[in-house]
């Protein structure tokens, strides 16, 4: 069955024109309209139920798709999804939550069955196996998340590799020369998950040009996983006095798991850490963090969706990051010499 982008082809023109003549959304010179035109008799295409509905009605609704699986954080999913909805609400729209886990297919049947006027797509993947069909489709998408190649996928999310830098920029300026990156589960990397490898590479980039030696270990969120964890890191890694920490979920199991085994913190281990300022604020210590802006990027992506409703071109953007100082990272702790010596 022939698709829009079959039509563009032949045409001549980009697969947004193609919308734009189906849906009546922009005005087209008539000797493009009529090649169009013509495209769409050779090869036969129909319209599908979407572009007839942006022709005539909408929906109201923005589609949204979120990852809901047991190796992610649902609490701060969840804050993402809240600021989406309510700036959908504010704009008359109300929002079909779709779990990404359901695969390509659900996309499609989105797009083809007119069940929504947009799509915002969360968990973005390096590369990003969902967004395929969707390339050249016309159809306004918004991604939370930046793909190796986004080509003219509208984008928004935190700048992670910046925000990693600053972290590593707050240890090193306190003196520390050996840290690690306690990162998201093996999964989170292994899928190829876009901010987790722009945060990984962000920090390796800042421990260079800082001059600190560095490691990045995956963290399992489990009490026994992170003890382990951190007997290990304790054991191969003695040196080590900072952590970065990009793993929400592990932070309470981790500073118990520090101050069981003499490492408080910020006395004898420092943390700067990447999550939501609540969260920070609401550890055993008070962690220096950089915030995870999810009601920013929330309302950001659903502006950018508006916009694409109303013919504006999408556009990407990455948000600067800003740490909050509240205690957790100190000067390195220097072990006493043999006998009570400086």
């Amino acid at each position: 069955m022939p698709t829009i982008a079959d039509v563009a082809r032949e045409a001549g023109v980009a697969p947004s024109t193609v919308s734009y003549v189906l849906s009546g959304k922009r005005a087209i010179s008539a000797e493009t309209r009529a090649r169009v035109e013509a495209g769409i008799a050779r090869l036969g295409y129909r319209p599908n139920a979407g572009a007839r509905a942006l022709a005539s009605a909408s929906t109201k609704i923005v589609a949204l798709v979120a990852p809901l699986r047991t190796d992610i954080n649902v609490p701060v999913i969840m804050q993402f999804v809240a600021a989406i909805a309510l700036e959908c609400r504010a704009g008359d729209y109300d929002v079909l939550l779709v779990i990404k886990d359901e695969g390509p297919e659900v996309l499609d049947r989105i797009v083809q069955g007119s069940m929504a006027d947009a799509l915002i797509v969360m968990d973005v993947e390096a590369h990003e196996p969902r967004l395929e069909s969707l390339r050249g489709s016309g159809f306004p998408v918004v991604l939370i998340g930046v793909p190796e190649t986004p080509g003219d996928f509208s984008c928004v999310d935190l700048d992670f590799a910046a925000a990693a830098r600053v972290c590593v920029e707050r240890l090193a300026e306190l003196g520390h020369r050996d840290i690690a990156l306690l990162g998201p589960t093996p999964a989170v990397y292994e899928r190829g998950t876009s901010y987790a490898l722009r945060f990984r590479d962000g920090f390796e980039a800042g421990a260079a040009e800082a001059g600190v030696r560095a490691s990045v270990h995956a963290l399992s969120p489990g009490h026994r996983e992170v003890e382990a964890q951190v007997d290990a890191l304790l054991r191969d890694e003695p040196e080590v006095t900072g952590l970065v920490v990009h793993n929400e979920a592990a932070l309470p199991a981790l500073l118990t798991a520090l101050r069981s085994r003499g490492r408080d913190v910020p006395e004898r281990m420092s943390i700067v850490a990447l999550c939501p300022d609540d969260i920070a604020e609401a550890q055993s210590v008070p962690l220096d963090a950089v915030s995870i802006p999810a009601a920013d990027v929330g309302r950001r992506a659903v502006e950018l969706a508006m916009g694409q409703l109303a013919g504006q071109v999408g556009d990407q953007e990455l948000l600067p990051p800003h740490l909050q100082v509240r205690g957790s990272a100190a000067k390195p702790h220097r072990a006493e010499a043999p006998g009570g010596g400086d």
